[in-house]
């Protein structure tokens, strides 16, 4: 999803329509959560994420710092925010055996 959303509307306040921006990018994520992965047992979804005033000035965060990316944008004052959220496969870590736990047993 790459889109820019108005932080300001006439007929709302503010904090209501930055709530409905976070509502919609969290229903999106969910969205994508959702689709098949062809082997889920070794791979999930990870989302690259860029929050800005603008597609220029956007920055690369995590996932987990958008929302607060979100808020910081709006105190800056800004009429509008670029929100791009792209979802990836990403392979699971492996998991490390211990050679004492497999020998104990």
């Amino acid at each position: 999803m790459k889109k820019i959303f108005k932080l300001t509307d006439e007929k709302k306040h503010e904090d209501r329509v930055l709530e409905a921006v976070k509502h919609d990018i969290r229903k999106y994520v969910k969205r994508e959560k959702k689709k098949k992965l062809d082997d889920a047992k070794m791979t999930y979804w990870d989302f690259d994420c860029k929050v800005g005033a603008t597609p220029d000035t956007a920055e690369v965060i995590a996932y987990d710092e958008l929302i607060k990316a979100l808020d910081a944008v709006k105190a800056t004052g800004t009429t509008e925010c670029y929100v791009e959220i792209l979802a990836k496969v990403v392979a699971k870590p492996l998991k490390e055996i211990d050679e004492e736990e497999v020998s104990a047993e």
